[in-house]
């Protein structure tokens, strides 16, 4: 898993990603209204947010395989990259088209596009193995 410095930089964030992502998927899954301001009438709204929990445990998944095995540790990264960026940038858009939304939200903003910025170090920076291939 993580056995030096490098392994650490180059895996925190999937970690980071994991322990956040895995329980607000469940949250999104199960019960969304326990934490977000989200009410949900429909059998199809509530189908749209088991979809959503399956998309957040299976890149979860992608995410722990490359924190353990180091074939996946780049496809992970990318992935943990476009997954924050995605969800970063449509908040953004959001809060110029939408408002400002609950505190939750807004804080996953900044936190979804730290990561995003996190995996693109990661992959660009020079002193990284998959700068150098």
């Amino acid at each position: 898993m993580i056995k030096t410095k490098q392994d650490f930089i180059q895996k925190i964030h999937l970690i980071i990603s994991v322990l956040i992502v895995v329980p607000v998927s469940i949250f999104y899954g199960f019960n969304p209204d326990l934490q977000f301001d989200i009410h949900l009438d429909t059998i199809d709204e509530h189908n749209f947010f088991k979809a959503i929990m399956g998309l957040y445990l299976g890149f979860s998944t992608l995410w722990i395989l490359g924190i353990f095995k180091p074939t996946y540790l780049k496809t992970a990264i990318l992935t943990n990259m476009i997954f924050m960026f995605g969800l970063g940038f449509g908040r953004v858009l959001s809060l110029f088209l939408d408002g400002i939304p609950t505190f939750g939200y807004l804080f996953g903003t900044f936190a979804e596009l730290f990561l995003g910025f996190y995996g693109f170090w990661i992959l660009t920076n020079k002193n990284t193995n998959f700068a150098k291939k």
